[in-house]
């Protein structure tokens, strides 16, 4: 059977395939009814759906009961809305091309039209040889376990295998991965329980608090060339672990971690028609966590010894890697979606009531004609995007910012004193209140042109007083960092990053790779970071002049990706350090 890629492509009028080679950078073409995790797939004809709920939220944050789907039949550049008549029929699914066999996978604890046939309990397989619209289905029990955080089956075309990951509660009380598999495309399937995981969170100095302890969850699958299968993880550590399969998923590696950055956030690895390995993931790191038995209102025991999360800080902005050399070394690092919300004063009632996560963490991805990517991502009709971009755009090497979009490309927000906790009757889930930080203000040279103004307001209701700014540029061994900047007060601290932390983290010095203090300026003057993550040395510049030569502070084996901007303000500070251009080369 054709790749679907080619089906998809043949569709197409001429106009859908100029509109479609011509977008480039990352481009928003729609807002889906659905979170992203087993909702995006295509059919056997090429159209691409993306099924959610649509209807008032319920008490426990879940969308009203009425399936429907986004459908697009012109490479997912125009979308329209369905209901689903049969709510019997397969939806999302896995599809096997050499077959024609539709497989979705079912954990039987919640309620559905489909536990009146198969009873209650366990993990099953919903299988369906006609098409993603027919009821005929066929219903095959996987495991008397309930597996949850399951992906779309993924079928295996060099194995002739058919693997499900999830992850399930053991008797022992851990969280463990499960892997299961099938050789009869799907008749019949094996379970796999890992019973190591990534370690659970200490809590030590910067953190007063515990986190959410979260043992290996949300597992994603790849294939790689060389026969190998790799697993990464999301855990409660500050970066993301693996695990390795050398005998087509039979056995699998004790778990490792991998060089990216990813606190309780989900990771997706996504194969390339031409062997090439996409990687999306939030490469974050939330603040410190505070004591949550001095919150006010106060917190339940559930979130105070890490059953639960009080408050998620890294869920703002996601990224995007690409591979060549099955996850040896990696390029892009780059920035795929800001939450659209992130500004927002009232953020954790923005887009209606919901008790669910609002966060632009979680993904799909599916491969597009004209080498493009169809990335469905996010948390809530109110962050969640289904975005277009250019594969190329993840090999740009350079960057710059003039503000002429103001702050589209930065984070800047600072948080406010809010109710927080996971779920607390009739408000937003595990999420402060937003209010802008460093902002954009007239210039001082009165010249008509807006610069970004990094200072300081002393306000109790906010709860981190130091502004600043992040930003992204794509990742590199090797680069030139220019900030052109003027004191008017009070300086900047100017952080040299592998990853992104709130604009007002005040660790940032701990997590930087190196920095830089600027206190003191004669009107514009541009200041240079020179990195060579090899040498281990940044040689900072003002204008052409040699100031400094610093020495990391920490290791940056996927090379640096972020310029932190903060100001040095102690107490209030109107004026602090302007900014109108930064750019890496």
């Amino acid at each position: 059977m054709a790749d679907y890629i080619d089906i998809i492509e043949a569709v197409l009028t001429d106009d859908d395939k100029e509109n479609l080679k011509a977008i480039y950078e990352p481009t928003v073409v729609a807002v889906p009814f659905g979170d992203a995790s087993q909702n995006l797939c295509v059919t056997e004809d090429g159209e691409i759906r993306v099924y959610g709920k649509e209807g008032p939220f319920n008490h426990w944050g879940a969308q009203g009961d009425k399936t429907v789907y986004i459908s697009s039949r012109d490479g997912g550049l125009s979308w329209k809305k369905h209901y689903v008549k049969d709510m019997l029929s397969i939806g999302s699914s896995g599809f096997n091309r050499e077959t024609g066999r539709y497989i979705a996978v079912y954990p039987n604890e919640f309620r559905c039209e489909w536990n009146e046939l198969i009873g209650n309990g366990g993990t099953w397989a919903i299988i369906n040889d006609e098409n993603i619209d027919s009821s005929n289905n066929k219903y095959v029990k996987i495991s008397d376990r309930v597996i949850h955080c399951l992906k779309l089956p993924y079928y295996s075309e060099n194995q002739k295998r058919w693997f499900i990951v999830g992850e399930c509660w053991t008797e022992e009380k851990t969280k463990c991965i499960v892997v299961s598999c099938s050789d009869d495309n799907g008749e019949s399937w094996t379970i796999d329980i890992l019973k190591k995981h990534a370690p659970l969170f200490e809590k030590k100095p910067p953190h007063k608090g515990i986190r959410w302890q979260e043992y290996s969850c949300e597992p994603t699958l790849v294939e790689l060339d060389d026969g190998k299968f790799i697993i990464y993880v999301r855990t409660s550590q500050d970066y993301h672990y693996m695990y390795i399969s050398e005998d087509c998923g039979v056995t699998w590696s004790d778990p490792v971690p991998t060089d990216f950055h990813g606190t309780i956030t989900m990771p997706v690895l996504h194969k390339l028609r031409d062997g090439r390995i996409v990687f999306f993931w939030c490469n974050t790191l939330p603040m410190p966590e505070i004591d949550q038995t001095k919150v006010v209102p106060p917190l339940p025991v559930d979130e105070t010894n890490g059953r639960w999360e009080d408050v998620f800080t890294n869920r703002d902005v996601n990224h995007l890697a690409i591979s060549e050399d099955n996850c040896k070394t990696w390029h892009g690092m780059r920035e795929l979606l800001l939450n659209p919300a992130r500004f927002n004063a009232d953020f954790r009632r923005t887009g209606g009531f919901a008790n669910g996560d609002k966060s632009v963490h979680q993904a799909q991805i599916l491969e597009l004609p004209f080498n493009k990517l169809l990335i469905h991502c996010g948390q809530h009709n109110a962050c969640r995007r289904l975005i277009i971009l250019d594969i190329n755009w993840l090999y740009e090497r350079d960057r710059e910012e003039d503000f002429i979009l103001g702050l589209t490309n930065l984070t800047t927000h600072m948080y406010i004193n809010s109710v927080i906790g996971c779920r607390k009757g009739r408000r937003g889930h595990c999420a402060y209140n937003r209010t802008n930080g460093a902002v954009m203000l007239p210039s001082p040279d009165l010249d008509n042109e807006e610069v970004l103004s990094i200072g300081r307001v002393e306000d109790e209701r906010i709860v981190y007083k130091k502004q600043g700014a992040v930003w992204n540029f794509p990742a590199s061994n090797k680069g030139v960092v220019d900030i052109e900047l003027n004191v008017l007060k009070n300086g900047v601290l100017l952080s040299l990053c592998d990853h992104w932390c709130n604009a007002f983290d005040e660790t940032v010095e701990q997590q930087a790779y190196a920095y830089y203090r600027v206190e003191r300026t004669n009107s514009w003057e541009k200041i240079s970071l020179c990195y060579d993550v090899e040498s281990e040395i940044v040689d900072v510049k003002i204008g052409d002049k040699l100031v400094k030569k610093i020495h990391s502070h920490k290791k940056a084996p996927l090379g640096l990706s972020y310029l932190h901007i903060q100001t040095l303000a102690e107490e209030e500070d109107f004026e602090g350090t302007v900014i109108r251009r930064i750019s890496k080369k």
